[in-house]
């Protein structure tokens, strides 16, 4: 386990690509159940060990998560979700050269039987509002680079809004391209007030090799 932060009651770590957040119909080996067992592990807990899921992951997309160690602790994570008040920010390399920075606003509409997300018109019944903003760091070679602040989480929402525009994300099949490779978009931060300590705390990390190697130097330099 890449852990980058504990205590009794909240878990940061590092979800690899392709490994579900939770338990799916595929039997693999799923983040949610790791995290528990690291828990039950490190601290020698019998029985039933507490873990909760306060938010998501798309299975190819790796990157920085949140989990809950108690049940009040994912209460008031939760609640800081759907107040918009944890803060999530995400490295796409994205198909193009889109416009220096930006706010993309769309409102999306999932289709759960085919697990396909699009864009729709405002009025549309069960659609729901997008938000994010976005700045290139960098392109090359037909390419961009990207750094993403999300304002909300929607379902497939980054893929969709930046694929709606002409600039699928690289490696994205459903959305994109047909081509061979990992998905080029990883959770690089995630930023919430402490559940008990009511301190702000922000976690971050770079993702290794793939697409991003080629932009390893910029990445670097812009974690600091």
């Amino acid at each position: 386990m890449d852990i980058l932060y504990e205590d009794n009651h909240v878990i940061v770590a590092v979800k690899p690509p392709m490994v579900p957040t939770q338990a799916d119909e595929s039997g693999d080996a799923d983040m949610l159940s790791m995290v528990r067992e690291y828990i039950r592990e490190t601290y020698q807990k019998p029985g039933n060990v507490y873990t909760g899921l306060v938010h998501r992951l798309d299975r190819p997309v790796g990157g920085v998560m949140v989990f809950a160690r108690t049940s009040k602790a994912a209460s008031r994570l939760s609640e800081q979700i759907r107040s918009q008040g944890m803060g999530k920010e995400y490295l796409a390399v994205v198909h193009g050269c889109p416009d220096g920075e930006g706010v993309l606003e769309d409102w999306l509409l999932k289709d759960n039987t085919r697990n396909l997300v699009r864009t729709v018109n405002a009025k549309t019944p069960g659609a729901k509002y997008a938000k994010l903003e976005y700045r290139v760091l960098a392109s090359r070679g037909g390419h961009s680079l990207v750094h993403i602040r999300l304002h909300t989480g929607r379902p497939h929402q980054i893929r969709v809004q930046f694929a709606s525009r002409k600039h699928p994300l690289l490696g994205d099949m459903r959305y994109g391209k047909k081509e061979q490779g990992r998905i080029a978009l990883f959770s690089m931060a995630v930023e919430f007030v402490h559940p008990v300590k009511k301190e702000q705390m922000r976690f971050a990390a770079l993702p290794r090799g793939g697409y991003f190697s080629e932009f390893a130097e910029i990445l670097a330099g812009f974690i600091g």
